[in-house]
């Protein structure tokens, strides 16, 4: 299932998820919290995409897309792993507890994942799949601008708490 590398939906959702905790701000927790749940939501979107198209495959047209070695680990099975055949692993969340660090990690994580979407439209001719890859990239950008909104308003509120503003230990 492609959706588990670096640029997935899982990571991205518990990435969101996971820095929510440390965000000094509740409306840039509350954005988090919401992209994150909406994330969660892209990769079953994503997970019932590839179930959708593995479940019926014969073992010739197994053989034949290069899915065997997949399938002889995970036989059909919805399990997480980038399109290079790389297990999901924790390292892809990404998330460091400083609110400006945080947000351009995800300003980038989004752009990574648009052109990931954009890589899948170039090689995908399936309308059934097209149209939700279509729907997935269009969220990836909005979350992208919603990303940029935080990161003006996190930067509006630093202040002497805030290393970006300033750091005792570090300017004099």
């Amino acid at each position: 299932m492609e959706d588990g590398g670096p640029d997935g939906e899982l990571g991205a959702s518990l990435r969101y998820l996971s820095q929510r905790y440390t965000m000094p701000y509740d409306k840039i927790k509350g954005l988090l919290t919401d992209i994150g749940t909406e994330e969660l939501a892209h990769f079953e979107m994503i997970g019932a995409m590839v179930y959708q198209l593995t479940r019926n495959l014969s073992v010739e047209q197994i053989k034949k897309s290069g899915f065997d070695t997949y399938f002889v680990d995970h036989t059909a099975a919805v399990y997480p792993v980038a399109a290079s055949g790389t297990p999901w692993t924790a390292t892809y969340i990404q998330s460091k507890g400083d609110p400006l660090a945080d947000l351009h990690e995800n300003l980038a994580a989004e752009q990574k994942a648009r052109v990931t979407y954009d890589n899948i439209l170039r090689l995908v001719d399936d309308p059934d799949i097209i149209d939700p890859i279509r729907f997935l990239r269009e969220r990836e950008i909005v979350h992208y601008q919603r990303f940029g909104e935080a990161l003006r308003l996190a930067t509006d509120k630093l202040d002497k708490k805030n290393f970006y503003a300033y750091n005792p230990a570090f300017d004099k």
